[in-house]
């Protein structure tokens, strides 16, 4: 059997696809808000950007009951110069965002109670690895591409077999996970996901120092130094 043709990347080129937890069941009761949750996350978001102007940057809100993509930097209408900056993060994403809390609240009332309140992990790791593999399938050249998940909320024990499917499609696509827990307790999933797919996973000590954290301990993106 022929093997696989090998992945050609693009030098320098990086695709961020972040998972970011919005499940309100955790921000009501965290000690960092979720307003100053985002402003570390959307000037990390403005920083890879700003590195080069061929990164790119996929959200994927992962809520309680549902997920969904909010932001695509590769979208024209995302894109934007600022006193002859590098693109920005647009007020798409969060108006997007409003309207995705907005509907998964929605479902959150019709839905039954699960006892422990995890947030749907599975769902937009899957998300994530189909919007990679549509990206693999666009081109010779492929930006590098990376999952970073932002969490907070608990592990659901009834989504493990999803998720440790995800794990294993990932690796074998050779794409890390990289992760950042923010919850009081550590996280088995995120801390399998990274050790399988050569990621890295961090459980930040100091929250109000998030951006640094992010900046200092991401993989592959040594030009930030320069940022701190």
């Amino acid at each position: 059997m022929a093997s696989a043709p090998s992945k050609l990347y693009a030098d320098d080129v990086s695709l961020v696809v972040v998972l970011l937890d919005t499940n309100p069941f955790f921000w009501s009761s965290s000690s960092l808000s979720f307003s100053q949750f985002l402003s570390h996350v959307l000037a990390f978001f403005n920083a890879i950007l700003t590195l080069n102007q061929l990164n790119q940057v996929v959200v994927i809100a992962t809520g309680y009951n549902s997920c969904d993509y909010i932001f695509d930097s590769s979208s024209d209408l995302n894109r934007s110069f600022e006193n002859g900056r590098m693109p920005v993060i647009r007020s798409s994403l969060l108006q997007k965002l409003e309207e995705f809390l907005i509907k998964d609240e929605q479902l959150s009332k019709e839905e039954p109670e699960r006892r422990i309140k995890s947030s749907l992990l599975s769902g937009s790791l899957s998300m994530a690895l189909c919007y990679i593999q549509r990206v693999f399938r666009s081109g010779a050249l492929h930006p590098h591409p990376r999952i970073l998940c932002l969490q907070g909320s608990p592990d659901g024990p009834e989504q493990y077999v999803a998720i440790m499917n995800a794990i294993f499609s990932a690796q074998r696509s050779m794409v890390p996970i990289d992760s950042y827990y923010i919850g009081a307790q550590n996280s088995a999933f995120l801390q399998q996901a990274s050790y399988i797919t050569g990621g890295v996973h961090h459980k930040p000590q100091n929250l109000d120092g998030l951006f640094q954290y992010l900046v200092v301990c991401s993989p592959n993106w040594t030009s930030f130094e320069f940022m701190i």
